[in-house]
């Protein structure tokens, strides 16, 4: 116990001392995870309106397997892009692996089918007569889709946000395609596994905690944004 709390006061020392490794391991996570939801939301959240809008043979299907994506291992998007990004892959010319760049990537893969799941489900619950009033307006395909997505930008915003939890907290594609490299790629989960590993149990808990406020943040912005709701 007292070995615990030592630990503690040393980690919390850490955080309110502005230790220069501890705050760029954070910088780091946070422009990476807050990049893999940017690009994500690009085709995430037109995909996901366009599927809760549309009728078509085999939605269901296609939802159920979207939803079965959320869940999907970590490591199994790691080790599939890690083929594509290696130097004998398709893609190794690019150069991307060990880069922020691939983990950013990594993390987009990821989210991806979650914040497309989560905006068709916001779409879906949308007032009907929200579509039949842009029809009667004259409003076309895509002018509906945004307006559309306009009217349930809370929904599309929980789905980010969302989003965002799930990237920041992943660990297997931020190590397998970041390589852990400190300063370019050492991410909150990959460097807690790392210091703990390494016995450094007062850094490893001051990132530990970081992460948890991170994620109470989060849960706190979701409660907050479905409120609005």
């Amino acid at each position: 116990m007292d070995y615990f709390a030592a630990s503690l006061r040393a980690a919390l020392g850490l955080i309110f001392s502005g230790d220069a490794q501890v705050w760029q391991i954070v910088l780091t996570s946070l422009a990476i995870s807050l990049s893999a939801v940017g690009l994500a939301g690009l085709f995430a959240v037109p995909l996901g309106g366009a599927l809760g809008m549309g009728e078509f043979a085999g939605k269901r299907f296609l939802e159920q397997f979207l939803g079965s994506l959320t869940a999907l291992p970590t490591v199994v998007v790691g080790l599939f892009l890690y083929g594509l990004f290696s130097r004998r892959g398709p893609l190794g010319e690019w150069g991307l692996l060990y880069t922020p760049a691939a983990v950013a990537i990594g993390q987009a893969v990821l989210v991806l089918p979650l914040i497309v799941h989560l905006v068709s489900t916001a779409v879906q619950s949308a007032d009907p007569r929200l579509g039949l009033t842009l029809t009667s307006l004259g409003a076309g395909r895509c002018q509906r889709l945004k307006w559309t997505l306009w009217e349930t930008r809370v929904g599309v915003a929980v789905a980010l946000v969302t989003g965002f939890g799930r990237a920041i907290g992943e660990v297997g594609i931020a190590m397998m395609l970041g390589g852990n490299i400190q300063g370019l790629t050492r991410t909150l989960t990959t460097a807690i596994a790392l210091e703990t590993s390494k016995g450094e149990f007062e850094l490893g808990l001051a990132l530990g905690l970081i992460l948890l406020a991170v994620a109470f943040l989060v849960n706190g912005l979701l409660t907050w944004l479905r409120r609005q709701s």
